[in-house]
């Protein structure tokens, strides 16, 4: 099976469907692998991006010069360790963790069914929703760094912030280990369903976006702030605001990265003459113009 790839399209791997190619795509099946691909590059001081689902992440129309590694399938699975811990593999969806929790009645991560994207990316974003964050229910993880060396970090070890945490860049997380409660199944999978229903009556669904732009600024909501300052109706080329949410950016079916890009900073510098809040990103713009 082939797993690397030159000039391979970025726009196969976001949630925006955008961006230009990748010098080296590198998808991986097994830690061996990985070790052996990084022995064999070690020299040639490229760039690396970890990438996940693509659920928040703008790739630019120039592609990106350098190496990007994804996980494959070998790395997205579920296993009950005890009855309230679950080893989750880096490369599994969020919401597969929490339709397995609920399967097996553990309480605590119904909100990752809303949340788009790999736990890998969970960890890394800190990523939450509805008064939950994942550092609440995570235990340990497992990591490689660009070294071939394997890590494990406890939760006492990281220290996790809103929408982020200070692990260092040059690890790939490999699994991550999860702790919930034990509770009744009924009660969990009608908590997530209110969960679910609620992202549907609130968020855009089936439409090319990368979720939240903007980080929620304190005691503030990012929205709000976009609505009040009247960038609801902006437009950039195939690029638009979501009616529904206003901090979801879409892609129209012909916009560029560029645009994307372009109506984030238009938006970014009006929110803050007129509010004077300035707002930071939450979704990642990786590569070259």
């Amino acid at each position: 099976m082939k797993t690397i790839y030159q000039n391979e399209k970025l726009s196969k791997y976001n949630w925006f469907n955008l961006g230009g190619p990748a010098k080296i795509f590198f998808k991986l099946q097994s830690v061996d692998e990985l070790k052996k691909f990084l022995k064999n590059i070690e020299d040639k001081k490229y760039n690396f991006h970890i990438l996940g689902a693509g659920s928040n992440t703008l790739f630019r129309d120039g592609g990106f010069d350098g190496v990007v590694i994804k996980l494959g399938n070998n790395f997205s699975y579920t296993k009950l360790l005890s009855e309230n811990e679950i080893e989750v593999g880096a490369a599994t969806l969020d919401k597969k963790v929490s339709d397995f929790a609920s399967e097996k009645s553990i309480a605590g991560l119904e909100f990752l069914s809303c949340i788009p994207g790999s736990i890998g990316g969970a960890i890394c974003m800190n990523s939450g929703c509805y008064g939950e964050e994942i550092s609440k229910i995570f235990c340990s993880l497992k990591t490689i760094n660009f070294e071939g060396k394997i890590e494990t970090y406890t939760k006492d070890q990281i220290k996790f912030f809103y929408r982020g945490n200070n692990l260092k860049k040059d690890l790939i997380i490999l699994s991550v280990i999860l702790k919930g409660v034990k509770s009744d199944k009924q009660k969990i999978q009608q908590k997530q369903k209110k969960l679910i229903n609620k992202k549907k009556e609130t968020q855009p669904t089936r439409v090319k976006t990368c979720g939240s732009t903007f980080k929620n600024p304190k005691n503030k909501k990012a929205w709000k702030l976009i609505k009040l300052s009247e960038c609801s109706d902006m437009k950039i080329g195939g690029a638009s605001i979501s009616q529904k949410h206003n901090n979801f950016f879409l892609n129209n079916g012909s916009a560029k990265s560029s645009d994307i890009e372009n109506l984030i900073y238009k938006v970014k510098e009006r929110v803050y003459k007129k509010t004077g809040t300035n707002l930071d990103l939450e979704i990642k713009i990786i590569g070259k113009n």
